[in-house]
């Protein structure tokens, strides 16, 4: 059997290879962005490759390559490329993944050191297939980090940890990243169809345990909107999320990566977004990051810098 080419589209979606197409709307011009290169680009994806990482920001098709990588900044996508989940959403491979490469976290801090990072943002894909669902994983991965580059503060971006016992999300908490992301991608009502193997109310959950287990530490979630969400259950989300004492919000634009993944049901104007920024700061969230570009990633450091000083100003009053 030969290996899987994850170049192809129907290798790299199997689960969505007989789903009939979806028209892919023109994009409007506010979600255009110029096409990556330069020498900073260069230079940041010449590491990533010497150092055989998987970047969310390839592998998802992120539309903030280009600007992100020329800065010097790039996402890590740990315990490899495919994953066990088929959202309809994504763009990232599903299938089998591998086994875990146990140097994978020694490499990922040597690229931080190397890349001068001074935030760095901590991904995986799902593995349904691990018992603690890879958490042992991003904790060495963490310590790592910590130890190769301790002025970089960091950012993990995990999974669900559906099927793992709790003790996985202590793991992950218990290595003391600087803020821990979890995204719940969509409003409840579209889970079915976008998110078919998670749980809203599991995922809303996780966030709210974060906060149990270590109260000074920052949480953060994301959604997209475009998918054919209501206004008013954005706002609903938002109000879960406060609930759950959640400090960083960041909503983006939907855009469909193939035929066969989710169709965009309508583009969210710059006013709109506009309008939830200031509906989510009235809600309590100390950073919000609202844009039609704004993805969980995009100015990660530079928002998680003025979420610190936020809470300072908080403190100060209190």
């Amino acid at each position: 059997m030969s290996p899987r080419d994850l170049k192809l589209p129907q290798q790299r979606h199997p689960e969505k290879a007989h789903r009939p197409d979806n028209a892919q709307p023109k994009k409007p011009a506010w979600i255009r962005v110029r096409a990556p290169g330069g020498k900073g680009y260069s230079d940041t994806h010449k590491v990533i490759r010497d150092h055989g990482l998987a970047t969310v920001c390839e592998e998802a098709g992120c539309p903030n390559v280009g600007e992100c990588w020329a800065h010097g900044h790039a996402t890590m996508m740990i315990m490899g490329e495919i994953c066990t989940r088929g959202c309809t959403f994504c763009n990232v491979a599903t299938g089998k993944p591998q086994t875990l490469d146990m140097f994978e976290p020694g490499r990922v801090a040597d690229a931080v050191q190397k890349l001068g990072l001074k935030h760095v943002v901590i991904t995986s894909v799902d593995r349904d297939d691990l018992e603690d669902g890879g958490a042992e994983h991003f904790a060495q991965t963490i310590r790592a980090v910590r130890h190769r580059a301790p002025e970089t503060t960091i950012e993990v971006l995990t999974p669900d940890f559906l099927k793992c016992p709790a003790s996985a999300l202590e793991t992950v908490v218990a290595a003391k990243p600087d803020v821990f992301n979890h995204n719940l991608e969509t409003v409840p009502g579209l889970y079915p169809e976008v998110r078919p193997g998670a749980r809203y109310f599991h995922s809303l959950r996780l966030l709210q345990r974060v906060k149990e287990i270590d109260p000074s530490m920052f949480t953060k979630s994301g959604i997209m909107v475009g998918l054919g969400e209501a206004r008013q259950a954005v706002l609903q989300v938002m109000d879960d999320l406060r609930a759950a004492d959640v400090d960083f919000l960041t909503i983006g634009q939907y855009l469909q990566p193939t035929p066969k993944h989710h169709a965009v049901a309508s583009f969210i104007t710059p006013e709109e977004f506009a309008a939830y920024e200031k509906a989510a700061y009235g809600k309590g969230f100390g950073m919000v990051s609202a844009t039609p570009l704004t993805r969980s990633s995009y100015h990660a450091g530079d928002d998680f810098a003025r979420l610190k000083e936020a809470r300072q100003r908080a403190l100060s009053k209190a």
